[in-house]
């Protein structure tokens, strides 16, 4: 017995409803990239992009653990000499919640095309309103 590599024709997608509130941004982002990435299904295959859309909801409420993460710095640069820039964690989520989810999770996908193909299967909502009803997404609860 051979084994099974999934193909772009086999796969069938699904959406999820993941609601962030009160969740650790850290924790949330695990699970998530966890269902963008295709391991929860059984034909699970590393090297194709077999995973489901999510829609994540109430980013605004979702908190920082830890003793110092909120003053962690998140960094950037413009690719000018001296165009390093930082600000806090807590900044970043205070004033871009769907920013700070998007990188956390972004941080554990792959990091090359295929995971540019599965993070733009994310959709992050400040708020509990997204407007992907049409596609009649399930609640997926995180303990």
């Amino acid at each position: 017995m051979g084994t099974y590599f999934a193909k772009r024709e086999d796969i069938t997608r699904k959406w999820f409803v993941v609601d962030a509130a009160g969740m650790p941004i850290g924790r949330l982002a695990v699970e998530v990239a966890k269902i963008l990435r295709g391991k929860h299904k059984p034909t699970f295959t590393p090297h194709v992009d077999c995973g489901d859309h999510v829609i994540v909801v109430n980013a605004e409420k979702c908190v920082l653990v830890g003793a110092n993460k909120a003053d962690e710095p998140v960094y950037r640069h413009s690719g000018y000499p001296g165009g390093l820039k930082s600000v806090t964690r807590g900044e970043v989520l205070a004033r871009t919640p769907e920013k700070a989810i998007y990188r956390a999770v972004k941080g554990m996908l792959p990091h090359n095309k295929l995971g540019d193909a599965m993070i733009s299967k994310l959709k992050v909502h400040v708020g509990p309103e997204h407007s992907h009803q049409a596609q009649k997404p399930e609640e997926l609860k995180i303990a």
